[in-house]
């Protein structure tokens, strides 16, 4: 009896796991095939066409990156080929990683080092 306990504790996590990777395949399929018959199977981003076989190759990109967001019409989606949806995302981890820029705020100078510094009263003496 302990065993049967055991298993189906051990087993939920799996179960778990299982209903979210369904569920997130029915949202995408849904979505998916609607977004490829609302707009031209062609990248938003570098306007390469797709037809037949390769038409699995484009993506649908939604613009908030909310993916519950999906209005009937479309409005938060983009087809993007697997290379600009990659770069797409890239772009977004990048900016988290070098930190936001409040506007109007000064950065740092990448660095302090001047090699120059000083060239011009150097130059004024030679004349």
């Amino acid at each position: 009896m302990s065993q049967k306990k055991t298993r189906t504790e051990g087993d939920r996590p799996n179960q778990i796991i299982v209903e979210a990777r369904h569920d997130r395949e029915l949202r995408e399929k849904t979505y998916r095939e609607r977004a490829l018959k609302l707009f031209p199977w062609i990248c938003a981003r570098c306007g390469r066409e797709f037809t037949g076989k390769r038409v699995r190759e484009l993506t649908v990109h939604h613009k908030d990156h909310n993916h519950d967001n999906n209005p009937p019409d479309g409005s938060n989606w983009e087809l993007l080929c697997l290379y600009c949806h990659d770069n797409e995302h890239s772009r977004d981890q990048v900016a988290e990683w070098y930190g936001e820029v409040t506007p109007g705020g000064e950065q740092e100078p990448p660095s302090t080092h001047r090699p120059f510094a000083g060239l011009d009263a150097l130059l004024k003496d030679e004349k």
